[in-house]
């Protein structure tokens, strides 16, 4: 289960890393040996809202990895590389911090999909492997993302497809020939006045 620490964690990573601190001394207070594939992902507020709302916010990061990690070094790792090296966007500044909130989505129940539609808004995470001029390409949208979007199944395949850097037209038949793995997620999110109300 993602939980309010595992994010805390990830801001305790990106601060010492802002400022010139070594990430790797700062001890985790819950399970490192835990084995998860994960996501984080960084976010930042539009003016004033609830501090528990993660609906008005914009993405500022969100990189994961789905072969299963240690928590400790998988959090520590992509913590940083959300924040810094999501190609999407600049890197997150020290001067943002204040502003951010941080999610930390554990991926859990991978099944195969019998055909693209074979999976549920708001339920499950979507992986898709797919060919383009000979060659396999692959991309994924987290649980929340169709909901979020207001997307049907098949926009959300297509903006997958789109995603993962397919340009020609899109066809019923390319959908068809889409190998789909759906998967579930535990959620944690956080504010940055909630992770300082924790220290």
């Amino acid at each position: 289960m993602a939980t309010k620490q595992h994010c805390a964690y990830c801001f305790s990573v990106l601060i010492a890393e802002l400022q010139g601190a070594d990430s790797r001394d700062i001890k985790p207070d819950f399970d490192v040996d835990a084995k998860y594939p994960l996501f984080v992902t960084w976010s930042k507020k539009h003016g004033n809202h609830s501090r528990d709302n993660d609906d008005d916010e914009q993405l500022r990061g969100c990189i994961g990895n789905f072969a299963a990690m240690k928590l400790g070094t998988g959090l520590r790792e992509y913590a940083l590389i959300s924040a810094l090296n999501d190609s999407r966007f600049t890197p997150i500044r020290l001067g943002e911090i204040p502003e951010l909130s941080c999610s930390v989505s554990l991926l859990t129940d991978f099944e195969d999909a019998e055909n693209y539609l074979d999976w549920k808004i708001g339920e499950h995470g979507v992986w898709i492997e797919f060919k383009q001029n000979g060659r396999k390409k692959t991309a994924t949208f987290l649980p929340e993302i169709a909901k979020e979007q207001g997307w049907s199944k098949i926009e959300t395949i297509d903006h997958l497809l789109r995603k993962g850097g397919y340009q020609l037209t899109i066809t019923s038949e390319m959908r068809e020939s889409i190998k789909l793995t759906r998967y579930q997620s535990k959620k944690a999110h956080l504010s940055y006045v909630e992770y300082t109300e924790m220290l």
